[in-house]
């Protein structure tokens, strides 16, 4: 069902690079496994008892999946070809099942999948049909060029579906969903309800991106009515609150009771405009290269927050922007694309083909001033990556180097098995102050890898103004990578794949040593690195087995 990964595509990240056809199938992998979670919702709430879903929730839920289904069978509005000819208004209400001459989509052929290729309606629900709208998907991207994984953004259905704050939305679903049958407690019941008007939303802002006139009711959450990618009402009333939303000729009007209607007008892309003080519109950064999209700024999304736990320590809160805040990241967004590019020139292509947006989050009081800041990824939303406000452009483009080079090993993970060593948490990371299991172990030297080249690409740039610092923060990566590896490649849980890929990640390593740090700086990142594994060893040592030396 997945492509197979070639040994030029497994070295060319196993060195933290990628070309536009590794990226690529990076990409479209990832979308075709998005898809098959998003179907994997559908069928779980066809299956699920009254008691979990109601049939009220069911009827709605395959409604939403009609109308994207619509929306993803027009052309893109801006294609070439015959004009498009929306259809009459349809009505659709928040608790009635479709009615008319339109067709109930069955679990099998709700899936939207490429134009012209539609799932067999007699597919019954469950793997099969999982199995089809994967291979939809997956024959429509064969064969595709480098450019093939922006090609599903032509088409609004698409691109709101692959955003990546979708898909911890469908995981939130799925955790509801597979509840266990009786009566629900008030709080799960309530989250799988908002979950479920959230995608109402979804579906109301992609039939509205492709020009299909309709009238719905949607509910806000907690007195916040959340359009993705258009923006957000605050209602007149705290709660879930019922907004009643037509829309035609790119218009949308929102109206609750004991309040003005708000009007919101569609923009190109990203973002709706309306004067109404209820209406706080998305925003965008520019595209990070002449002829890429609008970069989503997303502080509206409620799906956005990282989840509890200690992977994440305590980066957990977004971050709502003030136009100070959004002036800050536009400032340092300015100028990403050429301080990636100094750092070599696949730094930009790769976040150019992997970043989908940006999330803000609040600083944490523990991070400096200067060039501090805090970033994350979330393995459940590819292509999204969370910050605090960046203080320049070479602190965010660093960001950018060090999060993509976990977004591209995760999903090289879902292809390729590495290794098969447990989750036990004992090998010694110079970057951690607590032991971390080998997957944990990979994925931080990987990280550390890939900025220790970008800093040596800066650091060889005649003319830097801050190149000795660059010079610096590379000795530091690099010894942090020295110390790291030995444990990676004397592991006898790697694969025969794993093998080869952490052996050119040591091969890469090796490599840098043609154009070495001053020795001033290697000297401190040695020392560095000593002390941090002395102070390691006396906390944890004694009650580990031996990992790394």
């Amino acid at each position: 069902m997945f492509p197979v990964v070639p040994e030029r595509a497994l070295l060319e990240l196993a060195r933290t690079e990628g070309g536009p056809d590794t990226l690529a199938l990076l990409v479209r992998d990832q979308d075709t496994r998005r898809l098959l979670l998003l179907r994997a919702v559908l069928d779980a709430a066809e299956a699920a008892e009254r008691s979990v879903c109601t049939a009220a929730q069911k009827a709605r839920l395959r409604e939403d999946w009609a109308l994207l289904t619509e929306a993803d069978r027009l052309p893109a509005a801006d294609a070439p070809g015959p004009e498009r000819r929306p259809g009459h208004a349809t009505t659709r209400g928040a608790h009635d099942a479709p009615r008319g001459s339109r067709t109930t989509p069955t679990a099998a052929d709700a899936l939207p999948g490429a134009r012209g290729a539609r799932v067999a309606a007699d597919v019954p629900p469950g793997a099969r049909g999982a199995r089809v709208a994967a291979d939809v998907l997956t024959r429509a991207g064969a064969g595709a060029s480098p450019s093939a994984a922006r090609a599903p953004f032509a088409n609004p259905a698409r691109a709101r579906l692959f955003h990546p704050l979708t898909g911890p939305w469908a995981r939130s679903c799925l955790r509801g969903l597979d509840a266990a049958p009786g009566p629900a407690d008030g709080e799960r019941a309530r989250r799988l309800r908002r979950d479920l008007a959230h995608f109402s939303a979804i579906a109301a802002v992609v039939a509205a991106g492709a020009g299909i006139p309709f009238s719905t009711r949607l509910t806000a959450r907690a007195g916040v009515l959340a359009l993705p990618s258009l923006g957000a009402l605050h209602t007149a009333r705290s709660g879930d609150v019922p907004v009643d939303v037509t829309c035609t000729e790119g218009r949308l009007v929102l109206r609750q009771a004991d309040a003005p209607d708000v009007t919101v007008h569609l923009e190109s892309g990203v973002g709706a405009w309306s004067g109404a003080l209820a209406w706080t519109p998305a925003h965008a950064l520019p595209g990070l290269t002449p002829t890429a999209p609008p970069l989503p700024l997303d502080d509206l999304d409620p799906y956005r927050e990282l989840p509890d736990g200690p992977g994440h320590g305590n980066l957990r809160t977004p971050l709502a922007l003030d136009d100070a805040e959004r002036k800050r990241w536009l400032q340092a967004w300015s100028g990403t694309a050429l301080a990636l590019r100094s750092g070599g020139r696949q730094r930009l292509t790769e976040a150019d083909a992997l970043l989908r947006c940006l999330v803000p989050l609040e600083t944490p009081p523990d991070v400096g001033t200067g060039r501090g800041s805090c970033s994350a990824t979330r393995r459940e939303a590819f292509g999204a990556l969370l910050s605090s406000t960046p203080p320049d452009s070479v602190t965010l483009a660093a960001t950018l180097v060090h999060e993509l080079q976990h977004a591209k090993l995760a999903a090289l993970s879902d292809l390729v098995t590495l290794h098969r060593a447990g989750p036990e948490a004992r090998y010694f990371a110079p970057w951690r102050t607590d032991p971390r299991p080998y997957d944990g172990l990979l994925q931080g030297t990987y990280s550390h890898l890939a900025m220790a080249a970008f800093y040596q690409r800066r650091a060889l740039v005649s003319g830097l103004p801050d190149r000795d610092w660059a010079w610096a923060q590379h000795a530091r990566y690099r010894a942090q990578v020295g110390a790291a590896l030995p444990a990676l490649v004397g592991s006898p849980d790697l694969t025969v794949r794993g093998r080869r890929f952490v052996d050119e990640m040591a091969a890469a390593h090796e490599r840098m040593a043609e154009h070495p740090a001053p020795r001033g700086h290697v000297a401190r990142a040695q020392a560095y690195v000593a002390s941090a594994r002395a102070l390691w060893t006396r906390r944890h040592a004694s009650a580990l087995p031996p990992s790394n030396g």
